[in-house]
């Protein structure tokens, strides 16, 4: 099992003919992603990498059955393409452009408040959930199939993370870019939700950034519901107040959104800290061998119980 997408999912391509759009939606391809449709205005009727083109994602949906979008736009086209794939309809669209502007997130905000399609990104690379489907930008080959969620504002990270999960044999459930903006569609407590749903996935592996307070939310959701181990790392540990440090949602305001106050939150909540991602992929092994090896115990532990009783009963009657 996976969240999000899976072999099921069918993919309409929001820009499939520009550069980026076509060389991930040939990527998708090659994963064996259903890459259903394209969307590009005034190239309806045509084909791209055999892949059938629309003028719209409301016909691409009618057309050929899709079910998620994947937006390649420029940031001026973002705001009105993510709006598109929400009159549609769809269960989920993914935007993967950076430079969004912060107006227009809003007006994307308050128009998909409490609806029914589920927005990743903007500014972010995509979603994978290794061997059954891939809608972004991050690299197919060092993705393992497994039972380990990863959720992280920060591609690069994610990608480094992964790396040394599959290096040590340890696959993924599902892994989710949710993307560095200050305005994002989905946050980690929503990640961290479908995770904990999820019955195939064990652990989770959480990299926040400096800024906001969305690390906190979720440490308080784990702290009260999360009974998997999670494993969490926050970068930009050495920033200065009040400088920008990559993403636009990494600055550090009026002494909120500091590392040490989000570290602060997930140690109350339980969550395996490390202050290094070079030990992000040692540590989700050791803790998820740590609940086997406690489960391992009880199961032993209830075993050894059940004959001793018995014994313990045999005496008692050989004595009456």
């Amino acid at each position: 099992m996976s969240v999000l997408i899976d072999k099921n999912t069918r993919v309409v391509v929001q820009g499939i003919t520009g550069r980026e759009g076509s060389f991930h939606a040939q990527q998708m391809l090659d994963y064996d992603t259903k890459v259903v449709a394209g969307v590009t205005p005034g190239k309806g009727g045509t084909k791209h990498l055999d892949v059938p083109v629309f003028n719209t994602v409301a016909e691409a949906v009618e057309k050929t059955g899709a079910n998620a979008s994947i937006i390649f736009v420029p940031p001026p086209f973002a705001a009105d393409a993510i709006l598109e794939a929400f009159d549609s309809e769809l269960p989920l669209a993914i935007c993967i452009t950076e430079g969004v502007p912060v107006l227009d997130m809003v007006r994307v905000a308050a128009t998909m408040k409490d609806s029914k399609t589920r927005l990743i990104g903007p500014n972010c690379p995509g979603v994978i959930s290794p061997g059954k489907c891939k809608m972004g930008i991050m690299p197919a080959s060092i993705h393992k199939p497994g039972n380990v969620g990863v959720v992280s504002r920060s591609g690069t990270l994610t990608y480094e993370a992964v790396g040394q999960l599959t290096a040590l044999g340890i696959g993924q459930s599902t892994c989710i870019g949710i993307g560095g903006d200050p305005i994002i569609g989905t946050s980690f407590l929503d990640a961290i939700r479908m995770f904990n749903d999820d019955p195939d996935t064990h652990a989770i592996v959480m990299i926040g950034e400096i800024g906001g307070n969305a690390e906190e939310v979720a440490a308080e959701y784990i702290k009260k519901r999360v009974k998997k181990p999670v494993v969490g790392f926050i970068a930009g540990q050495t920033a200065p107040p009040g400088r920008r440090m990559g993403h636009a949602g990494a600055i550090i305001s009026g002494g909120h959104g500091t590392a040490i106050e989000k570290y602060k939150a997930m140690r109350a909540a339980g969550i395996h800290t490390i202050q290094s991602p070079a030990d992000i992929g040692e540590t989700i092994a050791r803790v998820m061998g740590g609940s086997k090896a406690k489960a391992g115990a009880k199961s032993n532990a209830s075993a050894k119980a059940r004959p001793v009783k018995k014994k313990a009963s045999k005496a008692k009657k050989k004595k009456r």
